[in-house]
């Protein structure tokens, strides 16, 4: 057969390759670029298992060398495998991938004890309404320590069975303990001139002030049994009993009128 002169060919190149042979050489060349790049030491597939040859522990491959699975590791299976397992990673554990919040050390500071205080209960002689004063007492707070305060539901304490009856104010300034008095789970008004808070530096008081909001009065309808009795609609007001029925007793005589006297006997 003349090697030299079929189509493609050169003379004295020794002919065209076959697809094998051209195979076999693009694996060759990957081989040669992955070895100057790749680290298999560093490679966590890379596994030589007790038989002599080379595993790829993330496609569940078999290599016979270095080589093979290096040039395994350019070609397509293998980077689509990567690609998955990077994607099942990122979903799996999406607060790895943000940056971790600095971390701020809460100060300690030696507990001294309980403040005193004083608390006044207050009535509005206009409408009733109720309200609570409360004076703190911090006469050895540390400087620049403002004292603070806040509403817990009785289901954040853990002292007391929680009853939705009540509800704790709570009051903390450094170095004092932090002390909670227990009020009425009602509806406090925030507006303007009947919830404010007042801290003296001069006196080391702290004054705080609320008012319960007023809640309506309802009245309960009569039952409905009544208007039956009575022979009246709902609605109607029911009539109250006759004047000379009340409790039995004749009514007194209008003014400028004599009673009649009894017929003799």
């Amino acid at each position: 057969m003349d090697f030299q002169n079929r189509a493609g060919g050169k003379t004295g190149s020794g002919g065209v390759a076959s697809w094998s042979e051209t195979n076999r050489d693009r694996k060759e060349r990957l081989r040669q670029l992955a070895l100057e790049t790749i680290d298999l030491n560093k490679d966590p597939y890379f596994m030589k298992n007790h038989l002599g040859s080379y595993e790829c522990k993330l496609c569940l491959t078999l290599h016979n060398n270095e080589g093979s699975y290096l040039a395994h590791t350019q070609g397509k299976k293998h980077q689509e495998n990567l690609a998955r397992r990077a994607a099942k990673e990122a979903k799996e554990a999406p607060s790895m991938m943000a940056p971790e919040k600095p971390r701020v050390e809460p100060k300690k500071f030696v507990k001294i004890g309980r403040p005193g205080y004083r608390v006044t209960k207050q009535r509005d002689p206009s409408n009733g309404q109720q309200s609570l004063l409360f004076q703190i007492d911090y006469p050895e707070i540390t400087e620049g320590i403002i004292p603070r305060h806040r509403f817990m539901s009785a289901y954040e304490q853990k002292i007391e069975p929680p009853d939705r009856k009540w509800q704790y104010l709570l009051f903390a300034a450094e170095p004092y303990e932090t002390i909670g008095f227990k009020v009425p789970s009602r509806e406090v008004e925030k507006t303007e001139g009947k919830f404010w808070t007042h801290w003296n530096r001069d006196t080391k008081q702290f004054f705080l002030q609320f008012s319960f909001k007023l809640e309506p009065k309802i009245i309960p309808p009569p039952p409905p049994n009544l208007h039956r009795a009575l022979g009246t609609a709902p609605g109607f007001p029911i009539p109250g009993p006759p004047r000379h029925m009340f409790n039995g007793v004749p009514p007194p005589p209008p003014m400028g009128v004599l009673p009649v006297p009894p017929p003799p006997m």
